[in-house]
């Protein structure tokens, strides 16, 4: 099943693109999480102790995409193999989820691929909005991602590209010299995440103080906070101000 879905192009009309029901992967279950906020045991009074949750991931897209989704593809398919690499060796995965287009890249190749989407007479994606990082601790090898919101003003394009990269190994060369805006969205994401991004030329915490310990919002970071202190008073963490055990 199929319908056409007007999509502003770049001359500022209206081109139709076919939607289909492969812009929909089926997820990609990569865990099973129970319950919420670390709750467990029998003092949990809030209900949210008995949660379970499927962990999933937009699964892999297959051809065609729609519009200029497979042109972009296409167009970074052949920088791929004039460069004589393969494309499996780059490219990871292509997902079309919610009309939207997600192209997953090996962090060896993240820098020469946003050189292509910049430079390419035919890409020219000049701005990233930015890099955010997330944490999938049930993602096995891959379980913190760096995602990339690249807009081509030429074009009138936006695409993401995601990297991955392991908890054991959670470097990712930057891409400072390709779009120096990134400089402080890759400090805030090496801060909260803890991806550090290899060539950065100053990683420094944002929000953090310097000697912070932990990265706060990664899935496996402690719960509750730390106590603090106003005018004489001491109000604790959260987490201690009942038991939940």
């Amino acid at each position: 099943m199929t319908d056409n879905v007007p999509v502003e192009s770049s001359e500022g009309g209206l081109e139709q693109r076919q939607r289909s029901d492969r812009s929909d992967p089926t997820p990609e279950v990569v865990g099973i999480r129970h319950g919420q906020w670390g709750i467990h045991g029998s003092g949990d009074t809030t209900g949210f102790g008995g949660l379970v949750q499927e962990v999933a991931l937009p699964g892999e897209s297959t051809r065609p995409y729609g519009g200029w989704f497979d042109s972009v593809v296409d167009i970074l398919e052949e920088l791929i193999t004039e460069e004589g690499m393969q494309i499996g060796h780059v490219i990871e995965r292509v997902v079309v989820d919610r009309d939207e287009l997600t192209i997953f890249i090996t962090r060896e190749h993240i820098l020469q691929v946003c050189r292509w989407l910049r430079d390419d007479q035919d890409l020219r994606f000049e701005l990233c909005l930015g890099v955010s990082g997330v944490h999938y601790p049930q993602d096995n090898g891959r379980e913190l991602h760096a995602v990339y919101h690249l807009l081509s003003v030429t074009h009138n394009r936006a695409l993401r590209l995601e990297v991955t990269c392991p908890d054991s190994d959670p470097h990712i060369p930057s891409v400072v010299s390709i779009y120096p805006g990134n400089d402080w969205h890759e400090r805030e994401t090496w801060d909260l995440f803890g991806i550090i991004f290899t060539g950065h030329p100053g990683l420094t915490r944002t929000a953090m103080p310097d000697d912070w310990v932990g990265h706060p919002q990664r899935k496996d970071y402690p719960l509750g906070g730390i106590p603090v202190e106003y005018k004489g008073a001491t109000v604790p963490p959260p987490d201690t101000r009942r038991s939940y055990n």
